[in-house]
């Protein structure tokens, strides 16, 4: 045998070597299918995954679609394994955790873009509705974050009663509701607005003041309070 083609290292060796320097010098300039190749270097270390990044930016739109994909979906495409699954949650994982760090215990109110950055993050991806809620202290520092219910795809059982008996247990003055709406439209609807009608009246003889209801959609998200609903 050919002692140099023995010791010849594969091709994908010299591409992945380029692309984690191409990324240290200048990562905002890595198109998504680049980046994505870089977190499946860690799962797949020793095969050409560029092939793979591709097809999964095309089926599913971006590296944060990607990233957020359903894990039964993610392995309906060939070459998915556990291990690329896993990376991919890790990811995602770790963004909302940034993301999440730049708004708790901060007064939210001063840092509206990063709190909508946040909302985004955690919920946007859903495939059925999530119920949240951000509880403020008096000086509006976000003291905690939960998720009340989960519901189906396009209804989220809320009980206003628990929504304040929780705010009363962690001391909260204040708090933001936070909904999202898996079909990508974050337009309130007639029960969102009754079921937040029904909290505030239930929260204020308290003295807990709701700030606003967030619904949030695929890139957008609407605002009760800016749409005059609270």
């Amino acid at each position: 045998m050919d002692s140099g083609a023995a010791d010849a290292k594969p091709h994908y060796a010299g591409h992945r070597e380029r692309l984690r320097e191409r990324f240290l010098k200048s990562p905002e300039t890595l198109p998504d299918y680049e980046l994505l190749e870089l977190v499946l270097f860690r799962a797949v270390p020793r095969r050409d995954v560029k092939p793979l990044a591709k097809e999964l930016i095309a089926r599913f739109g971006g590296f944060s679609e990607v990233i957020n994909a359903e894990p039964s979906r993610l392995r309906e495409t060939k070459g998915v394994s556990d291990a690329i699954v896993t990376e991919f949650r890790i990811a995602r994982e770790t963004g909302l955790r940034l993301a999440q760090a730049k708004v708790m215990k901060k007064e939210v109110l001063g840092s509206w873009a990063a709190l909508l950055d946040y909302c985004s993050a955690s919920m946007a991806h859903n495939p059925t509705e999530q119920f949240r809620i951000l509880f403020l202290d008096r000086k509006n520092v976000l003291i905690a974050d939960e998720v009340q219910q989960k519901g189906t795809v396009d209804h989220t059982p809320v009980y206003p009663r628990e929504v304040v008996k929780r705010a009363l247990e962690l001391n909260a003055s204040a708090l933001i509701l936070v909904h999202n709406h898996p079909s990508g439209d974050p337009t309130p609807s007639t029960a969102d607005v009754e079921m937040t009608r029904q909290i505030v009246n239930t929260a204020k003889p308290l003295g807990i003041e709701v700030h606003d209801h967030l619904v949030v959609g695929k890139g957008r998200h609407a605002s009760f309070r800016t749409l005059g609903l609270i």
